[in-house]
C-alpha cells in the first residue's frame, strides 16, 4: 500500500492493525457501514478466522453483502448483524474478539440523521473492550464538524482518559496539518 493510501482515515486503520494482528483470527466491526472495515477484517481472516460486523440499518447490511460477494468472500467467514454496536455482547464471549473496530458518524451515502451519538458508542466501546483478548486491539474513527458535531468526539475522547491504564494503552493520533476539523484515529490496547 502507497504512503499516500494510508493517509485516508480508514486506510491509515487499517495499516496499524494489519501489522499487529494476527491472521486467522475473530475481528468485530462496530460499524458496518458501507463494509469497507468488514472486507478488511475478511481479508485477514483469512480461511480460519471470522468476523461479525453490526449496523442498524438494512442499507449498510446490503451493501456490505454485495461488496464481499464481489470480492469473493466465503459467507461462513462473517456474520452480518442487524443490530446496534451496543448488543455485541449478545454474540460474542467476553475476551473472544482479536481486535474491534468503530468508524463512527453516518452510513456514507446514507441519511445523515441516523449517526453514531456518544452515550451509546461509549456504551459499546465499554462492550467491545471486554470483548478483547489480552493483546486485542480497538480502533476508532471519530469525526468532528458538519452534521456530526463535536459532541461524541469529545465524550469519546474524555471517556477513554478514565481506562485503566494498567490494563489499556490508549493511542490519540491527529492530522496535524489538515484543516476543516479531520477525523480522529484512535487505538486502544489491552495488555
Amino acid at each position: 500500500m502507497s504512503y499516500r493510501k494510508r493517509t485516508a482515515i480508514t486506510q491509515w486503520c487499517h495499516h496499524i492493525l494489519k501489522s499487529y494482528l494476527p491472521e486467522n483470527g475473530l475481528y468485530i466491526d462496530a460499524t458496518m457501514g458501507n463494509g469497507h472495515d468488514t472486507l478488511f477484517f475478511c481479508q485477514l481472516a483469512r480461511d480460519k478466522g471470522h468476523v461479525y460486523a453490526f449496523d442498524i440499518q438494512q442499507t449498510a447490511l446490503t451493501h456490505t453483502r454485495k461488496l464481499l460477494a464481489e470480492n469473493h468472500i466465503d459467507e461462513t467467514r462473517f456474520s452480518l448483524l442487524l443490530d446496534s454496536h451496543i448488543h455485541m455482547e449478545n454474540y460474542l464471549n467476553p475476551g473472544s474478539a482479536d481486535a474491534v473496530l468503530f468508524n463512527c458518524g453516518y452510513l456514507p451515502g446514507g441519511d445523515h440523521s441516523l449517526a453514531t451519538r456518544p452515550e451509546t458508542t461509549i456504551e459499546a466501546i465499554e462492550g467491545g473492550l471486554r470483548l478483547l483478548k489480552p493483546d486485542g486491539v480497538m480502533s476508532l474513527c471519530l469525526y468532528s464538524g458538519g452534521d456530526t458535531g463535536f459532541e461524541e468526539k469529545t465524550a469519546v475522547l474524555q471517556h477513554l482518559k478514565t481506562l485503566d491504564s494498567k490494563t489499556y494503552t490508549v493511542i490519540v493520533q491527529e492530522y496535524h496539518n489538515r484543516g476543516n476539523h479531520p477525523p480522529t484515529p484512535v487505538f486502544i490496547f489491552r495488555t
